[in-house]
């Protein structure tokens, strides 16, 4: 969402400075859009590529660009760290150093990433500037899900007052979604709350491109929720499917499938795909099989673009733009989520109303204006 709403801003018009409060990098070297200006305490830039210059970020970075997901959350574990890491404030010395540069340069606004980077704005020099938040999650929530579940997560404490008084350093809060901008008003009742969602463009599917009747698909990473769902799917709702229709099959894309164990006949490991058309344009139907979690599950956005339909668990379905022609079938349990997918498989649903779902609902010009009106003010 980040860099969409980067995007639009700068396509308004906008000058859009980034600065990093870690030096913490997909890669080691990493390329950035070359329209907006990127610093961060410990980082090197020359034109467009940005690097670590703090050895241990380096590292951090080339494990990441090297090693699966899976790979590095084991050795974090192995050595008694989080299985979830929700997300890390900077050090005081950080805060500092994007504080201090925030109130050299006097911008018109102040855009915060979620409330891990919300100690930022307690730098005095940044009085008087305008700041939004843009939440992304309700994470005291989420936390609270993955501890109840029996996970370790970081960090290890986050209440909903912690959540509270780092939202309430920021004028203007920013949901992800609207159920959860009711969250953050009941929050910070005295803050403007306002919702912005992952913009989404419609990719119709070529002519010659034909959808296969028994083929499903799963867009997802290795994170806890992803898995925790696929191995609910693939235990208790595959063999259901596999009973009654034969020849049917599951294309698992990302890294979720690439870390599970073995898999039953007929689920396919995809791995990272350099482009989604292909596999969601020859699928039938898409599968969102989530128990827990928070936020918008933008797989769904990426599925409807290319005209699929979803069969999701209620928890997948939290917080899209209530429409009756929502391209989503809901499955409560295993037996009703198999059952919805045969149906819908037996009598596909049409590719254009999920793509009209997407241009009604979800077009940059649609979701970030809210944004852009509070930015303009």
């Amino acid at each position: 969402m980040n860099w969409a709403l980067i995007a639009h801003l700068t396509g308004r018009g906008h000058e859009v400075d980034i600065l990093l409060t870690r030096p913490r990098l997909p890669r080691p070297l990493t390329r950035l859009p070359g329209n907006v200006g990127v610093s961060g305490p410990r980082l090197w830039r020359a034109g467009s590529w940005v690097m670590a210059a703090e050895p241990r970020a380096a590292l951090a970075g080339l494990a990441r660009a090297i090693l699966p997901s899976r790979a590095i959350r084991d050795m974090r574990r192995a050595s008694g760290g989080a299985d979830a890491v929700l997300g890390a404030f900077p050090t005081a010395a950080q805060a500092a150093w994007c504080g201090e540069r925030i109130a050299a340069s006097r911008p018109d606004a102040i855009l915060i990433d979620t409330i891990f980077r919300a100690p930022v704005l307690d730098h005095p020099g940044l009085a008087g500037i305008p700041s939004a938040l843009i939440a992304h999650d309700v994470f005291h929530r989420r936390h609270a899900a993955l501890r109840l579940a029996g996970y370790r997560v970081e960090p290890p404490v986050l209440t909903r007052q912690d959540e509270a008084e780092l939202l309430g350093k920021a004028n203007a809060l920013v949901a992800i979604q609207e159920a959860e901008a009711e969250l953050l008003r009941d929050l910070c009742p005295g803050l403007p709350v306002i919702s912005a969602p992952m913009p989404a463009i419609p990719c119709p599917r070529p002519e010659p491109v034909e959808r296969d009747k028994r083929r499903l698909v799963f867009v997802g990473s290795d994170s806890l929720p992803n898995l925790d769902g696929l191995n609910w799917f693939l235990a208790e709702i595959w063999p259901l499917l596999a009973l009654h229709r034969s020849g049917i099959t599951l294309d698992l894309v990302g890294d979720s499938g690439m870390v599970l164990g073995g898999l039953p006949e007929g689920v396919h490991r995809l791995g990272r795909q350099p482009d989604l058309a292909e596999p969601l344009h020859q699928a039938a139907l898409a599968i969102a099989p989530l128990r827990v979690g928070s936020g918008l599950k933008i797989k769904l956005l990426d599925y409807a673009r290319h005209g699929l339909w979803t069969v999701a668990t209620p928890p997948s379905l939290e917080g899209f733009a209530p429409d009756p022609a929502a391209p989503f079938i809901r499955g409560e349990g295993a037996v009703d989520f198999a059952e919805a997918i045969l149906a819908a498989l037996d009598d596909p649903p049409g590719e254009a109303a999920a793509l009209d779902y997407i241009t009604r609902h979800y077009g940059p010009d649609t979701v970030f204006a809210p944004l852009c009106e509070l930015l303009d003010a």
